[in-house]
């Protein structure tokens, strides 16, 4: 196993709400995260991951946006876009795989008009529970080698 660095921040985005809420801890399960309005609805869309260079890219164009803005629940240190579906890697006690890259998202037109283009590869990676657990914000990703 190879570490690859660090979960910078976690969100959830609870029932009512059109924002996502930073936590110290998330509760995954085979249905995604506990207590966020997604839980349940679409396994291979469970969970959103982007990466800081999402965010460097936006400002690098005059886009300025906070971690959480891009509807993701994990925020990492690195990029792992460039990894292929159904691989696999663990945060802390949870074991995930890339169920399939975030596509274009036209909801991103709220934040800035140039948002869904300049990230439509860029926005993160949908991935699924393959073992329940707890990620912490401070907690290592671990990737099989």
């Amino acid at each position: 196993m190879k570490k690859r660095g660090k979960v910078l921040n976690l969100f959830e985005s609870h029932v009512g709400k059109n924002e996502r809420v930073e936590c110290s801890s998330l509760k995954l399960d085979e249905d995604g995260v506990l207590n966020d309005k997604f839980y349940a609805k679409d396994r291979e869309r469970s969970i959103l991951i982007s990466s800081i260079e999402s965010y460097t890219l936006a400002a690098k164009n005059d886009v300025i946006i906070q971690y959480g803005d891009l509807g993701e629940n994990i925020v990492v240190d690195f990029n792992p876009y460039h990894f292929p579906e159904n691989y696999q890697f663990q945060i802390g006690e949870v074991i995930l795989e890339i169920s399939q890259h975030c596509t274009l998202c036209k909801s991103l037109a709220k934040i800035d008009s140039k948002l869904p283009k300049l990230l439509k590869n860029d926005r993160g990676i949908f991935a699924k529970v393959i073992k329940s657990g707890m990620i912490y914000n401070d907690s290592t990703v671990i990737y099989e080698v």
